[in-house]
Formats: structure tokens, sequence, C-alpha cells
């Protein structure tokens, strides 16, 4: 207990020193007569050591294999039976998967995607992911990776059309204040496209025939006639890692991560992922929102929202649990702009 107060007790006044030093002053001068006082018994060369070790640890490159489960809130265009009316709602979307990362950064995950669509949970789709991350240098970290997803048939609610993403990241870690940049390009093919055009018009055609909407009514959230089914987004971001020790025994620890996150590109589609993928600081892939209530009809590169990020970790053995919340500001939209989400990631490492 005193051990975790005083890493953060040393990082504080670390921090807090360092910004107030001053050159001109004489670098022999006493400091002068206060409260505050440092306790001499304390070996702090021993207490950043401890820290030191701990980051060469989980920074070290080494290979390991991933099961996890995570819960993200999303938001679906679906027909409600009840209402007879196409609206949107919000639902928790389950994901398992299964990885094995290589300490050469290699790695291959495997994940779906289940939803409750009103009448039994839908696993309504599977991805497979292979990638490499950069492992060798702890002052920087960088990885790409390949997404394909497997989509069901005849879903009763709207999915992005993608079905391929690209995603790269590059995060310099050896400043105080971590500084990051990733993009994502995904793609499809017309086939996908106008199976999810077909399924929105159909839906659109029911509700219209009913009489309980009218067409001026609804939402697009596809264009007709569409000749390229790509997105492109791109994120720079900010973040610092907090670390806190021995918690309730010597193999646990708890990370806090705060991150911004300055997001735009051109958001037609949407995409597939959620937001449970472990970012764990050996795989340091930038978290960032998706699945929020606005799919845009934005034709060209521009600003698309401002993401603020408060991930926690609690990690004790190979078990670790990851809530996350998210909130995000999305500048596209003429009203209700902000959205926030919840997500929590659990599993195992070994």
């Amino acid at each position: 207990m005193i051990k975790r107060y005083l890493i953060l007790t040393c990082l504080v006044l670390t921090i807090f020193l360092a910004s107030a030093q001053n050159t001109e002053q004489d670098s022999t001068a006493v400091l002068p007569d206060t409260d505050l006082a440092i306790d001499t018994s304390i070996d702090y060369d021993e207490l950043f050591s401890e820290m030191e070790l701990f980051l060469d640890s989980i920074l070290a490159p080494r290979s390991f294999f991933l099961a996890n489960l995570s819960f993200n809130n999303g938001y679906f265009y679906s027909f409600n039976r009840t209402t007879n009316r196409i609206e949107m709602r919000e639902s928790y979307i389950m994901s398992p998967g299964l990885g094995y990362y290589s300490k050469s950064g290699l790695g291959l995950t495997i994940s779906g995607n289940a939803v409750n669509d009103g009448q039994q949970l839908n696993l309504y789709q599977m991805s497979i992911s292979p990638s490499f991350d950069y492992l060798k240098n702890r002052k920087l970290a960088a990885g790409i990776s390949y997404m394909r997803y497997i989509t069901k048939e005849s879903l009763p609610f709207y999915i992005s059309p993608l079905q391929n993403e690209i995603y790269g990241y590059f995060v310099w870690r050896k400043s105080w204040l971590q500084p990051g940049i990733n993009v994502n390009y995904g793609w499809g093919n017309k086939t996908e496209y106008r199976k999810r055009e077909i399924l929105y018009r159909k839906l659109v055609a029911n509700a219209v025939a009913r009489g309980t909407i009218r067409v001026i009514d609804t939402v697009s959230v596809l264009i007709t006639n569409k000749q390229s089914i790509v997105d492109f987004t791109t994120a720079a971001s900010l973040r610092h890692d907090f670390y806190w020790l021995n918690i309730f025994s010597d193999k646990d620890h708890i990370r806090v991560s705060p991150m911004l996150s300055l997001n735009a590109g051109t958001q037609r589609f949407g995409y597939n992922q959620t937001t449970g993928t472990y970012t764990g600081v050996t795989r340091a892939t930038l978290a960032y929102n998706t699945g929020t209530k606005s799919i845009s009809m934005v034709e060209k590169f521009k600003l698309l929202s401002l993401s603020m990020y408060l991930r926690t970790e609690y990690s004790i053995g190979k078990f670790f649990i990851q809530p996350q919340v998210i909130v995000d500001y999305y500048f596209p939209a003429n009203d209700d702009n902000l959205t926030t989400m919840f997500s929590l990631n659990t599993g195992f490492m070994f």
C-alpha cells in the first residue's frame, strides 16, 4: 500500500520539480524551509529501479497466446416490429477473440461480433486479422494489420459493407506525453454494398407501406450507384500511461491511460471494428471510436471528431480486465454531437 502511493508521489514530485527549475540559481542552493520533508529511510533508487524493471519486462518482445471477451455499446439501424418504424437503437456488442503474437512481431487474431437482435444472440460477423508489430525499440511502437470480415447473410439491421481493412499505427514512447498517429483504410465490393442497400430499402418500403413513416423522415445511410466502396480515416493522439505496482500481490499492477485523439477522414459507411482489442504496452495499437451514432455522408476528407479516452487496466498474473470510457464529439452532426461509449475487455495472456 505504501509503495503504491510512493510511486505516484515520486512521479508527481519529479514533474513538479523539473518544471520548477531555474538555471540562473546556484545549483548548490539549499531548499527553503517548508513543511515538505523527504523520508531518508526510503531507498528511492530502488523504487525507481523497480519501476524500470517492470517496464522492461512488459515492453520486452515475447510470444504469447491471448483469449479475450469484450463488451461494447454500439448503434444499429433496424426495423422495430413493435412500433413499425425504422429506428436507431443502442445495443451491447459481445466480441470473443483468440490470438497468437510472436516475439518476432507477427500475430494472428480471430474474433467475432454478436448482438441481441431482439429475439436471440446473433453472431453476425467473424473476422481474421494477421498483423505485424515492431517491438525492438523502447523509444517507439509501430505496426500494421489487415482485417477480413465474414458477415452473416440476411441480417435484420444495417452494418458496414466494408469487408477489408488495413490499419497502421505509430507511437513515440520516449517522451512523458506520447504522441501517436494511426490510419485506417477500408474497402468492399459492389455485391456486398447492394446487399446492404436492398436490405435497407426493404425496411423503408415496409414501414412506408404501413403508413408509419414518410420517405422524407427516413435516415439515409447509403448512396446509390456508388462507384467505389472505400473509407479512409486517420487520427493524431496524445497519451500517457500511469502505473501502480503490487496492489494486492507482487504479481499485479494497475495502468491508467488517458488519451486525446483528433480524427479526420471520409466516414461514409462506418467501420466494423469494436474497441475491445487488447491494447497492452507490447501491442500499442491506438484504440479509436467506431460504431458511433452517426454514419456520415461525407464524401471528402475532412475533420470528423474529437475523442477523449480513459482506459484502465488491472492485471494479475495471466489475467487482465480493461474498462474503458470514450467521449466523442462528432463535428459534422447538426445536433446530438456528443456520444459516450463504454467497453469492458477481459481475458488471459499465456
